[in-house]
């Protein structure tokens, strides 16, 4: 005789997702006039909102016959949906492949391995279409790989799906329809599309509100309907570099966009003020609740969603040291910003398009004495041509070389930065050799070099030693 089961309990994990609780911002919000209330995701058994997804995108391949008993499912993520699947791929006995960018913290890559998955890193710093980018590795390991399912999260529509027959009824229920406004922060777009669709459903007023990242495109698509050269950033789990088709921009009624250091402050605050331990998004989409909060200067409830856990960031958004090291906590002295660097280099901005032989790209920097030089292609940023690909070129083709197209001879080694970011934010980049490539309002303002870093700091620390005597 089987026992039933015991009261109180469920039959596996997957029974246990959802119905995440909500709780009052006190100390953070004080002096607002609205209240602003955070639905913890990472209350979920997996540590995050995603499990919601994972959910029900497996229990849809599985009806459709695409995920087949003993598959292996395949995914790009930046973690947290992969630890949903991977959670109920344990329990269902499913084989994972997972592939990350490297700016993933080494948490969630553990977390992933310890449930069983197989995980594969892959470089940030590249376009979507680049074969090295993680998901151009994910479709090609989905190819490749016998009886496996690729969840593909950015375009399938059982993400915002989940979101609309879970996250949205909960929260209607939860609140009462006290509802006035929702806020999340904006990766594939699945939560706040779902949520956003179910709640205007209920309450056509209700504000919908989106959190983006500094360096991500949907904050200028958005307000202006310019797709801007994305650049990299830290924050993981919001901002893209490309459009998912989860994303409905239209159903958002107000965004804002905040640099990592501003994300990362106010994670730092809701784990010290208030005892919510979340990740860098959960920042950005609570600084969206606040800032919300101030512009409508009225009573009104307002629910912020916490999408992961802080266990996930110990090593970087909470450790002092990695903040430090990335600017991210203000140093004694502030070594200023990338924008009070390139006012030490006067020379305009040389660029040559993608187009060109290496000829024509000899003679600019000849003639101007520099050692890159950036390449254009239809507005945007294809690479830089340097003294060193040049040379070996040469080296291997002799004067033949010189008729090569530059599309041949780009260099990768090279990062996009904003005029405004701080200038200790991008050390590590000069260690190891890269240049970066200062872009604001679609054009190149300046390109810095290590050298140039060199002569600004002496430049600088012989300003701030005579200020000091």
């Amino acid at each position: 005789m089987s026992l039933s089961l015991m009261q109180g309990s469920v039959a596996n994990v997957s029974q246990a997702i959802g119905n995440t609780p909500l709780v009052k911002l006190n100390r953070l919000s004080e002096g607002l006039q609205a209240n602003i209330y955070c639905k913890l995701g990472y209350m979920n058994p997996g540590g995050s909102v995603k499990d919601r997804i994972a959910l029900n995108i497996i229990e849809e391949a599985e009806k459709s016959g695409a995920l087949k008993p003993g598959g292996t499912i395949v995914e790009a993520t930046s973690g947290n949906t992969g630890m949903g699947l991977a959670m109920l791929a344990a329990v269902r006995g499913y084989k994972c492949i997972f592939i990350m960018p490297d700016k993933q913290s080494e948490e969630k890559i553990k977390a992933l391995r310890a449930v069983g998955a197989k995980v594969v890193i892959t470089p940030t710093a590249v376009e979507p279409e680049d074969p090295r980018s993680y998901y151009s590795v994910s479709r090609r390991i989905a190819k490749e790989t016998p009886n496996s399912f690729y969840a593909n999260q950015y375009h399938n529509a059982a993400n915002p799906r989940a979101h609309y027959m879970s996250t949205g009824p909960e929260l209607w229920k939860q609140t009462g329809g006290q509802l006035d406004a929702f806020i999340a922060g904006l990766g594939t777009g699945g939560t706040i599309t779902g949520t956003g669709r179910y709640l205007k459903e209920q309450k056509s007023d209700i504000a919908l509100v989106g959190a983006d990242c500094k360096g991500s495109i949907y904050y200028d698509y958005w307000k202006s309907g310019q797709v801007i050269e994305p650049y990299s950033y830290k924050v993981e789990g919001i901002g893209e570099d490309f459009f998912p088709s989860t994303i409905d921009i239209s159903i958002i009624d107000e965004m804002y966009q905040y640099t990592d250091k501003e994300c990362f402050e106010t994670t730092r605050r809701l784990a010290r003020e208030e005892g919510l331990l979340t990740g860098g998004s959960g920042g950005a989409a609570v600084r969206a609740g606040l800032d919300y909060a101030r512009q409508i200067d009225r009573p009104a409830h307002i629910v912020v969603l916490l999408p992961d856990s802080a266990s996930r960031y110990l090593n970087k958004v909470f450790d002092d040291d990695w903040m430090r090291e990335n600017g991210f906590l203000d140093p004694e002295l502030s070594m200023g910003t990338i924008r009070d660097l390139i006012r030490f280099k006067p020379q305009a901005v040389t660029s040559i398009t993608k187009a060109a032989t290496v000829r024509d790209a000899v003679r600019l920097m000849k003639e101007h004495g520099i050692s890159q030089l950036p390449v254009t292609d239809e507005g945007h940023l294809a690479g830089l041509v340097t003294e060193s690909k040049l040379l070996e070129l040469m080296i291997n083709e002799g004067e033949a070389g010189l008729e090569v197209n530059l599309g041949h001879v780009l260099s990768q080694e090279y990062e996009i930065v904003d005029p405004d970011a701080p200038i200790a934010l991008y050390q590590n980049s000069f260690s190891q050799n890269k240049v970066l490539v200062v872009w604001a309002r679609g054009e190149i303002r300046g390109l810095v070099t290590k050298i140039d870093m060199i002569e600004y700091l002496s430049s600088f620390n012989s300003l701030t030693s005579e200020a000091g005597r």
